[in-house]
């Protein structure tokens, strides 16, 4: 389990909530081309929350201190996630103030944070304003000013991490005009998601930036956030203060908000010694990932006294996408047929039958469980986008996108026969071949791959999987190095297979260019591990991104949804629409839990209960 902490996604978002009022008088643009300004901004719906005193799932009065303590696994070496080299610790963004801050019960709706009001003009996107909150304070009491959006800015686009510097890549310059107000110039008027994009990242103080940006060190940039760091322990713990001092606290998405002492990361070296670790109270919060885990290890003496508590809480948010991921760049994956063939031989169904205790769900989208999942054969309308991307689609891909998409399914019992000849007919068909009972490739090269792995955990996953692929003759194996050597191959893309994650919010934008992006597949850093290159692909972000309403970003969104799943670039393995979290009972949430988050940050310590608890450990 990595970190819990959970400021709003940084996602993409758009301004269009006034212009969707002023188009529907019917106005000619000439009569509506003017700059306006607005606060709360939604991307095509109505902020309603801007006028609340606070978000509707925030306690304003909930009590302050107290302790949040999680598990981090792995280690650190940098208080610096922004920058391409380094280990970051956990937690590190709530040192940070963003421009705008996200709604948790909102798609695409975003409120102030440092500044408190935008400057555009819905007719020419490619500029806006931001406005700099004057109340805003860093922890040294200096104002926050346009030079520090200036300089930190700056940094990302030429220093930072590679999936950032895309995610961005829009941006032509960032100007400075006054202390208060920063101007985004962009390189194309036609993207009106990027005029919320530049909002959604943090803001370091010049002078930090312009003297320790690159530096790895343990020290942080100089933030304006809610807390500090206050402790590290190294290779152990980190741990950050609230800051008493806060300039933000009356801020109304703040409200509620940010109510323990102290946030704590206690770093294990695996899973496994992280649960033994919650058990005897040395953290106190848990999200717990594994389905056998949470049928079976909340036994012990803590939970039969009544000072555990387990809770699964619902999301609307799609399920993040975890899966086998075939890098492309080799050979052996290139031929869509052998990338069918791997997944066929991939039995969820005994899996989740015999180690997750039918808990998890395949995953057939990769928007699982929301509105953007495509599901069924394709509508008409998604028929009209298909048409024109059709040509750029190799001829099984096209074949496979215009019908119900579905993932092979076993009885669970142990050997998915039926699944496994189809899987050997179609390496036959790409040209692969058996001599001396041994599986080649069409060049002669044995058919051999190796799954990459830094977490020890998982290999009880892949073991079946492996156990199949060695069934079709496939030199199949688990190769598991330390989280710094994985990161590094990661980087340099490094691997035949690896386990991936794809997070993605109810928004999807510009970030869906680092994964699955032409661009990106070359680009060392980013998170198109398949090296994915296709036509299609880059033409559908680009009308996910250019969308005019949400009726467009749902179409295109499933057809994208469609094209990934044909192209079968990765395996999908299992979720759940569920987040699974457990904790000693002194946490409280308010009765209402955002739509789209488990809300954390708007949580709060009950000092009885925490009594009772640090009593009840001291025994």
């Amino acid at each position: 389990m990595t970190q819990f902490s959970e400021h709003p996604k940084r996602k993409s978002w758009q301004v269009v909530a006034v212009l969707t009022a002023a188009l529907s008088l019917g106005l000619p643009h000439a009569l509506e081309a003017k700059p306006i300004t607005v606060t709360a901004i939604g991307h095509n719906s109505e902020a309603r929350y801007s006028k609340a005193p606070a978000m509707p799932y925030a306690n304003p009065s909930a009590p302050k201190g107290g302790t949040l303590s999680q598990a981090a696994i792995g280690t650190f070496n940098s208080a610096n996630p922004w920058m391409t080299t380094g280990i970051a610790m956990a937690g590190t963004d709530y040192m940070y103030d963003t421009l705008l801050t996200g709604s948790l019960n909102e798609a695409f709706v975003m409120y102030p944070q440092l500044a408190d009001k935008i400057t555009y003009d819905p007719y020419d996107t490619s500029w806006v304003i931001y406005h700099i909150n004057p109340k805003a304070r860093f922890w040294d009491g200096t104002p926050v000013t346009s030079k520090d959006v200036q300089a930190t800015f700056d940094a990302l686009l030429t220093k930072g991490l590679m999936q950032v510097r895309s995610y961005l890549s829009g941006v032509d310059k960032v100007e400075a005009l006054d202390t208060h107000r920063v101007k985004f110039y962009f390189k194309s008027a036609d993207n009106k998601e990027i005029l919320l994009t530049v909002g959604q990242f943090p803001i370091f103080q010049k002078a930090a930036v312009d003297k320790h940006f690159e530096q790895l060190s343990l020290t942080p940039l100089m933030g304006s956030g809610p807390y500090k760091l206050a402790k590290v322990e190294q290779g152990r713990s980190v741990t950050y203060q609230r800051d008493p001092n806060y300039w933000g606290q009356q801020v109304m998405a703040n409200k509620g908000r940010y109510n323990f002492e102290f946030i704590k990361y206690v770093y294990y070296g695996s899973d496994e010694v992280a649960l033994e670790g919650f058990k005897v109270g040395q953290y106190h919060f848990r999200q717990e990932s594994s389905a056998r885990k949470w049928a079976t290890a909340y036994t012990f003496p803590a939970v039969k006294a009544g000072m555990i508590k387990k809770e699964s809480i619902a999301s609307k948010n799609p399920v993040m996408m975890q899966a086998l991921v075939m890098n492309l760049r080799h050979k052996l994956f290139q031929d869509i047929r052998v990338r069918q063939a791997l997944t066929d031989a991939f039995d969820f169904e005994l899996m989740n039958n015999t180690l997750f205790y039918n808990q998890y769900e395949r995953l057939d989208s990769y928007f699982y469980g929301s509105e953007l999942a495509a599901t069924g054969v394709p509508t008409e309308q998604e028929k009209a986008v298909l048409t024109p991307l059709l040509a750029k689609l190799e001829p099984i891909q096209r074949n496979e996108v215009l019908k119900e998409w579905q993932l092979p399914k076993s009885d669970g019992k142990g050997y998915n026969r039926q699944a496994l000849l189809s899987a050997r007919q179609k390496l036959l068909q790409a040209g692969f071949y058996y001599q001396d009972m041994k599986l080649y490739q069409p060049d002669g090269q044995p058919a051999k791959l190796e799954i990459l792995i830094a977490d020890d955990k998982i290999s009880r996953v892949l073991l079946p999987y492996v156990r199949n692929l060695k069934k079709l003759g496939i030199d199949a194996s688990i190769r598991q190095v330390d989280a710094p050597q994985y990161l590094e191959r990661l980087r340099r893309f490094d691997y035949d297979m690896i386990i991936a994650g794809y997070p993605q919010s109810l928004s999807p934008g510009a970030e869906q260019s680092y994964m699955w992006g032409s661009e990106a597949a070359d680009e060392q850093g980013n998170q198109n591990y398949s090296g994915i290159k296709n036509e299609a692909i880059d033409d559908l972000i680009s009308k996910i991104i250019l969308a005019d309403n949400r009726e467009q970003i749902v179409l295109y969104t499933k057809v994208l949804d469609r094209v990934l799943r044909a192209g079968y670039y990765m395996v999908p393995m299992y979720g759940s629409t569920q987040t699974r979290v457990v904790y000693w009972d002194k946490y409280r949430h308010h009765k209402q839990l955002p739509d789209n988050a488990v809300g954390v940050d708007y949580w709060w310590v009950d000092k009885s209960a925490d009594a009772t608890i640090a009593k009840y450990l001291k025994r």
